[in-house]
């Protein structure tokens, strides 16, 4: 199977959690229309090998969430990439100092366009990281599920993770209200 095919039956999967798990992010109300996610072609432009640049130090910051509250973070490290010519960086997170995953939230100039207005997230598990490497595939980028139920709290991005400029890639948004 290859790339777009893989990419293409996650997101099956994901429409089908979506539509038919009890902790799906849809209001049980919702549900009957809901005929699946909407989303970028897989582009291989977006996708990239990686070298986590990690910080010596790994401050915490205090991330606002959508609900007022707060979360803690630490600054894990950073990934600079180039697109359109552009040299981006991004700062990887994580909840602990022990886990392995990191998290990559950002914004970019299609939220509130194409993609959800609060941005979006990258979750990179140990299987996106090869001796050192991490593949950071925007393809992959999901609204968080407080972008379908109030009643879910979703951290904010931290604002020096503002990509300036598009990111076409990864869910797209209709805000249906």
């Amino acid at each position: 199977m290859d790339y777009a095919e893989r990419l293409q039956r996650e997101r099956a999967e994901k429409d089908e959690y979506f539509a038919e798990h009890p902790r799906s992010p849809i209001p049980t109300g919702d549900r009957d229309g809901f005929d699946g996610l909407d989303y970028y072609d897989p582009d291989p432009e977006y996708r990239f090998e990686l070298e986590l640049h990690e910080f010596d130090d790994h401050d915490t910051i205090q991330v606002d969430t959508t609900q007022d509250g707060e979360q803690t973070y630490y600054r894990w490290g950073e990934f600079e990439f180039e697109l359109d010519g552009d040299t981006h960086t991004l700062t990887a997170y994580r909840r602990d100092p022990g886990e392995k995953q990191l998290w990559v939230p950002f914004t970019d100039e299609t939220n509130g366009d194409t993609t959800y207005p609060a941005g979006r997230y990258l979750d990179l598990d140990e299987d996106a990281e090869r001796d050192g490497v991490w593949l950071l595939d925007f393809n992959r980028a999901y609204s968080p599920f407080c972008a379908y139920s109030d009643a879910y709290e979703c951290p904010l991005v931290p604002f020096e993770n503002h990509l300036d400029t598009r990111i076409e890639a990864g869910e797209r948004y209709e805000n249906t209200e």
